[in-house]
């Protein structure tokens, strides 16, 4: 019997409630499935993503027939006429509908990008980043007629990536941005830039020199475009204490966003200044700074009352001095502490415990903060409760089961949860149970936990809300190297439907139960982490993956028991698949890899070093 015939607009509906991934399957059952599939709601800010290959001319092609806005990211565009018919075909058939273009890993020319740019007269954001090819001659859009055509192309151009050029010149600089009038965002992370300031004259070197962009062209074009520029990364750029301070009191610039990421001789004074001109800031990024104390938290919580998140990360001589004040900025959503190696954590509880407004964090980071203790975690997560979203606790050691109670009683909204490296987890915590009391007799040895019996998991389902089940919504979980648990609590606990990416790594005593059990219950998966687990086998790998129809991202270097019967399976089940690291697995030959990699379509990557004794990585 026919199926009958369906409204487009009733498929559509139906289609809204499918994953993206099977919506994009659905919508190749039929004509009238796919033309349900293309519809707007689907399509917003779409970016297609592809290598210069003979294939992508059709698709470019099909792809400007549906005439909606989309991004591309096209890689490996070089000289040849093959990248050069695919550029041209992106201006034919793409043309104006074209909101954002990058071309990562390419070592594309002027004449090419220049024969691209003019049709491209909606383009809203250009990523250029790391393309040495077009700047190193310094002649880049030297001639007038070039400028013109570029000019009427990127009028209306808002986001501007510059990173990683290390011939970026001052007048190719002055150039490209003479065209950009409305220019809200500008990235030069990682550029070589002339920052010294002349003691003679007091003002910014660069007035005549063409070899590198100068702090004093940068500031010409900050001050020109003040009303417009929002967003600026200098991460990675070797800025000194003076520079920052003249871009933060650049006449009428009000900055949104900022990113000083690995800026390492920035100053506490120099932040002060910039905190002091650029109340505004709503993003700030000053991870990797390394000599900022916590004078600027202080003048971070004290001046950005806007600020809505905050990096701090690898800061190491930040204290928690300073952290009161931050937990009393109303807008901040982010936090990152990663590897503040003094933070106790003490007075961010003191600061979220202030009667006045303070901050609904929704994103944390403590990672590597190995301060922290479970009294902080258990305090920390009552004050945060269902705002906090996401919260990353790798290698935080000395927390214990209680932060994992405290966790699942108190955080029923985090949807990712990074507990990596806690390594005195064990199975009674993520059952929300609590271990009978040791024998508290002294003991040369270490004393291993009480394993889990039948009796204490009767127990558990009777009040299994305290678990790590109550975790309803997860979408990422990282329990590596949490060398205490066992196949007892991830066969019972692991059962998250929305649960995308699981680290399993280096858990030396799960098993193919656990893997199985992981495959029933967590079908959306997209990457799993399997490495160093010795007992998965292939016959785990058999009973798993053909339920996992998601899965683009395999993890298994050194599972011994894992062998070329495994990549037959996946070869069969995981077409989908992207990446694969069969690293140190001495039973997977260099040769069965060749053959998965010559029918699975999608796989781009796949590690194999010192797989049965050879020495191989795979680049697709």
């Amino acid at each position: 019997m026919e199926s009958p015939y369906l409204p487009t607009e009733i498929i559509t509906y139906i289609l809204s409630y499918l994953h993206v991934t099977d919506r994009k399957e659905a919508s190749l059952v039929c004509k009238s499935w796919y033309e349900a599939s293309q519809d707007h709601q689907f399509q917003k800010n779409a970016t297609f993503q592809f290598p210069v290959s003979t294939s992508s001319l059709d698709f470019i092609r099909a792809l400007g027939a549906r005439r909606s806005r989309c991004g591309l990211v096209i890689s490996h565009l070089d000289g040849s006429r093959l990248s050069r018919q695919v550029l041209s075909e992106v201006g034919l058939h793409l043309g104006p509908h074209l909101d954002s273009l990058a071309l990562p890993g390419s070592s594309i020319t002027e004449s090419s990008l220049l024969s691209l740019l003019p049709h491209l007269t909606g383009l809203r954001k250009l990523d250029l980043h790391g393309l040495d090819s077009l700047f190193m001659s310094g002649a880049f859009l030297s001639r007038q007629e070039h400028r013109r055509q570029v000019e009427n192309a990127l009028r209306n151009l808002e986001e501007l990536d510059l990173s990683d050029l290390r011939y970026l010149s001052d007048l190719s600089f002055n150039r490209l941005t003479s065209c950009t009038p409305r220019l809200r965002s500008l990235a030069l992370a990682g550029c070589h830039i002339a920052f010294e300031f002349d003691p003679y004259r007091g003002s910014p070197v660069g007035s005549g020199s063409s070899a590198l962009v100068s702090l004093r062209n940068l500031l010409n074009l900050l001050q020109k475009q003040a009303s417009t520029i929002r967003s600026l990364d200098l991460s990675r750029t070797s800025i000194t204490p003076e520079s920052i301070r003249s871009i933060a009191q650049v006449p009428g610039l009000r900055l949104d966003d900022l990113s000083l990421r690995g800026c390492k001789e920035l100053t506490d004074y120099s932040i002060e200044i910039l905190c002091k001109h650029q109340k505004g800031l709503k993003t700030l990024d000053l991870g990797a700074c390394t000599e900022l104390t916590s004078r600027t938290v202080l003048a971070v919580g004290t001046e950005l009352k806007e600020l809505q998140s905050l990096s701090l990360s690898q800061d190491w001589k930040i204290t928690d001095k300073g952290l009161i004040e931050l937990m009393v900025l109303p807008c901040l959503s982010t936090l990152d502490l990663s590897e503040c190696l003094h933070i106790s954590g003490a007075d961010l509880v003191k600061g979220l415990s202030s009667p006045k407004p303070r901050a609904q964090l929704q994103a944390l980071s403590l990672r590597n903060c190995s301060y922290i203790r479970d009294a902080v975690m258990f305090s920390l997560t009552q004050l945060l409760g269902s705002k906090l979203r996401k919260l990353d606790l790798t290698s935080c050691a000395y927390l214990t089961d209680l932060s994992v109670h405290a966790i699942a009683n108190y955080l029923p909204a985090l949807v990712v949860l990074r507990l990596g490296w806690c390594k005195e987890i064990s199975d009674w915590g993520l059952l929300g149970m609590v271990e009978p009391t040791k024998n508290c007799e002294p003991s040369d040895k270490e004393e291993k936990p009480r394993l889990v019996t039948e009796e204490d998991l009767g127990a558990f389902r009777d009040q299994e809300r305290a678990s790590l089940l109550a975790l309803r919504g997860l979408q990422e979980l990282d329990l590596s190297a949490c060398s205490k648990l066992t196949d007892t609590s991830i066969t019972q606990v692991l059962r998250f439907p929305d649960l995308q990416r699981l680290s399993l790594s280096m858990l030396p005593d799960i098993s193919d139960d656990s893997l199985v059990s992981v495959a029933l219950h967590c079908r959306n998966l997209t990457s799993l982490a399997l490495n160093f687990c010795p007992h998965i086998s292939d016959q785990g790998m058999a009973r798993a993956l053909p339920l996992l129809h998601r899965l683009q991202h395999l993890f298994l270097a050194c599972c011994d028991a894992v062998t070329n019967e495994t990549l037959s399976i996946i070869a069969l089940h995981c077409d989908r698949l992207r990446t694969l690291d069969v690293s140190m697995c001495k039973d997977i030959t260099v040769h069965q890899v060749d053959l998965l990699q010559s029918r699975l379509p999608f796989l781009e990557k796949v590690q194999c070093r010192f797989a049965n004794g050879t020495d191989f990585t795979m680049v697709i």
